[in-house]
């Protein structure tokens, strides 16, 4: 399957162009690939990509008290990468990394407002980015703010049933503000509930 056809295949549910929009989308880009644990924006560097996951997973990560944090967990068919950065061009103290091998869709930042300024759909595409991105961190906070951990993490297993064969448990723990003690006792039980 071609890159546009893969990307038009992830967004259809939400938002369905023609596949030459994805064309045009697609040519500005490039694919990737990547090994596990490779950090793609280190920590106090301005984002230079939006990304896509084709395939894989990997998480957006904050040093803090000299441990990374975990803010988000990214998998296939998901945006990836430090958006503040990427839309105000300039350094944060986040880091980006892959828990797995990944194939990754990337748009440098000049090409991303090239799209959004000169095309009809390139313009519907690139607030359609923003919107999701937005979506997904109030739709984290809220839950953060609302939920227990066990709950969270319910929702992130169901979201992605193999989290844990694809996703350190240490950063897993980190996400739902839990030491990696808890996020076990967690597990245990859910296991023994089903």
């Amino acid at each position: 399957m071609r890159i546009e056809e893969k990307i038009k295949q992830a967004f259809d549910p939400y938002f369905n162009v023609p596949l030459e929009a994805w064309k045009s989308f697609s040519d500005l880009g490039e694919v990737i690939t990547t090994t596990k644990d490779q950090i793609i924006k280190n920590a106090d560097t301005t984002e230079k990509y939006l990304s896509f996951i084709l395939k894989g997973s990997g998480g957006i990560l904050l040093w803090n008290n000299n441990n990374f944090v975990c803010i988000d967990l990214c998998y296939d068919e998901e945006f990836f990468g430090d958006y503040m950065s990427f839309l105000d061009q300039r350094p944060t103290p986040l880091e980006v990394v892959t828990f797995e091998p990944s194939e990754l869709f990337r748009i440098a930042k000049a090409n991303f407002d090239k799209l959004s300024n000169n095309t009809e759909f390139g313009d519907k595409i690139c607030r359609f980015a923003s919107e999701a991105l937005f979506i997904h961190k109030q739709k984290q906070q809220i839950g953060i703010l609302t939920k227990t951990a066990t709950e969270r993490y319910i929702e992130l297993q169901t979201r992605q049933p193999e989290i844990i064969q694809r996703t350190p448990q240490k950063y897993i723990a980190s996400y739902l503000g839990v030491t990696p003690q808890s996020l076990s006792r967690i597990r245990k039980e859910q296991t023994a509930k089903h």
